[in-house]
C-alpha cells in the first residue's frame, strides 16, 4: 500500500514536470511576405507571428532589465533581395514577484514587421526570407531556457 502511494506520487510528479516542460515550449512562430507575392523594384511587408499561449510571457526587444533575455528577431535573403530592419511592437510592462522593477513582456499574439525589396531585375519565380526567433518564455514565478525558432518565408515574384 505505501508502495502504491509513493508511486502515484512520482506520477503526478512527472505528469506536471511534462506539463510544465510542454507549456514552455509552446510557443509558436509563423509569418508571411506581403499576400504571398511580390513585385520587382517595390518593398512589401513581411510579417512574423509569435503566438505566446495563456499562462506564458516572453520578455521584450527591450525588457528594461539586465537579467531578462531579450526577444529579437533575425531576417536575412540572398541574391540581391533587401530586407529592412524589424520593427518590433511596444510590450507591456509588469510586475513580477522576483523582481523589483517593472519587466518588459510580450504576451499572447506578438508581430513583427520588415520591408521585402527584390531588385527590378530579380528573374527568379520566387523569393525566400529567412527568420531566426530568439525568445525566452517565463511564467509569473520562473523562467525557462532561450530558444530560438527558424522559418523561412516564401513569395511568388510577379
Amino acid at each position: 500500500m505505501k508502495n502504491q502511494f509513493l508511486k502515484a506520487i512520482v506520477a503526478a510528479a512527472f505528469l506536471i514536470a511534462v506539463g510544465v516542460v510542454t507549456s514552455a515550449n509552446a510557443q509558436s512562430v509563423s509569418g508571411s511576405i506581403g499576400n504571398g507575392t511580390v513585385k520587382p523594384g517595390v518593398a512589401t511587408r513581411g510579417t512574423v507571428v509569435l503566438s505566446i499561449p495563456s499562462g506564458l510571457h516572453v520578455n521584450s526587444s527591450r525588457p528594461g532589465s539586465e537579467y531578462a533575455i531579450p526577444t529579437s528577431v533575425r531576417v536575412s535573403s540572398s541574391g540581391g533581395v533587401r530586407v529592412g530592419a524589424v520593427s518590433y511592437p511596444r510590450g507591456k510592462n509588469r510586475k513580477f514577484g522576483f523582481s523589483e522593477d517593472f519587466i518588459n513582456v510580450y504576451d499572447g499574439r506578438t508581430t513583427f514587421s520588415f520591408n521585402v525589396t527584390v531588385p527590378k531585375n530579380y528573374r527568379a519565380m520566387a523569393v525566400k526570407v529567412n527568420v531566426t526567433v530568439r525568445y525566452q518564455a517565463c511564467t509569473d514565478e520562473v523562467c525557462y531556457p532561450p530558444k530560438s525558432k527558424k522559418l523561412t518565408l516564401t513569395a511568388t515574384v510577379l
